[in-house]
């Protein structure tokens, strides 16, 4: 079930890549991916960085099947900053928005491990709260679902360019995702939300008791000034709809 948000609620639809799968065998996040939702609208505003994945300031050294996922190689990620350079301005993008995340405890999990190495930094829970798309897939579907499955499900996976799993990409994919995910819901908080908020497509009721409108009727002359221009209407070859 997808929580309900008020239509400001600023929401930060967020995807890692990362060396391996877990981070308690030393895995880190090689690239974070944000873009920001106001009112079920990209704002335009994205937070994206590649990261130097190190171990006691060397370089770890990733597998080629990681490589083949997400494209980001050991030469690339050469001359990037590492977490703790990036840290603050991804908490100061993150701090008291809503996270929408697909697997949310995979990407929550690996932010944690890394918040944890930096000094000061708080657990995510503790900044913002989270949406996971995987779970409402699970609601909504029965099972859980991929990105991949969702994207095609909701005819937006032509929408985005998706060689490689780029957190970046993913994030603007998964933000497609949600918004169509969300339809349903969004109409539903208009027709029982707030009494002023109409839903634009409702239908409206005309009120019985309306006063009866005045019915004015043309004067002699305004009757003889429009004969007269019916004649000169006439006269130029054509005809009044009306008469046609």
């Amino acid at each position: 079930m997808i929580e309900q948000n008020t239509q400001d609620e600023r929401l930060i639809i967020l995807d890692t890549e990362t060396t391996g799968l877990n981070p308690r065998e030393g895995h880190r996040i090689v690239e974070i991916g944000c873009v920001e939702m106001i009112n079920r609208q990209l704002t335009g505003r994205n937070f994206h960085v590649y990261v130097k994945p190190t171990v006691r300031g060397i370089q770890m050294v990733m597998d080629q099947e990681v490589i083949n996922i997400h494209g980001l190689t050991d030469q690339f990620l050469r001359d990037k900053p590492v977490f703790e350079q990036v840290s603050q301005d991804f908490v100061n993008f993150i701090k008291g928005a809503r996270l929408v995340i697909h697997n949310a405890k995979f990407d929550v999990g690996f932010m944690d491990h890394e918040f944890s190495m930096v000094r000061g930094l708080p657990k995510t829970t503790d900044i913002c709260s989270i949406t996971d798309t995987l779970k409402v897939a699970k609601d909504e579907f029965g099972s859980p679902k991929t990105l991949d499955y969702l994207a095609r499900f909701y005819k937006v996976d032509k929408l985005i360019d998706r060689t490689y799993h780029g957190a970046l990409i993913d994030a603007q994919l998964l933000a497609f995702v949600y918004i169509e995910m969300t339809r349903k819901q969004a109409t539903l908080n208009l027709q029982s939300g707030d009494s002023q908020a109409e839903d634009a497509n409702a239908i409206r009721r005309v009120n019985s008791h309306h006063q009866t409108l005045k019915v004015l009727a043309a004067t002699a002359d305004e009757l003889a000034e429009h004969a007269n221009r019916l004649v000169i209407v006439n006269d130029k070859g054509a005809a009044p709809l009306w008469l046609k």
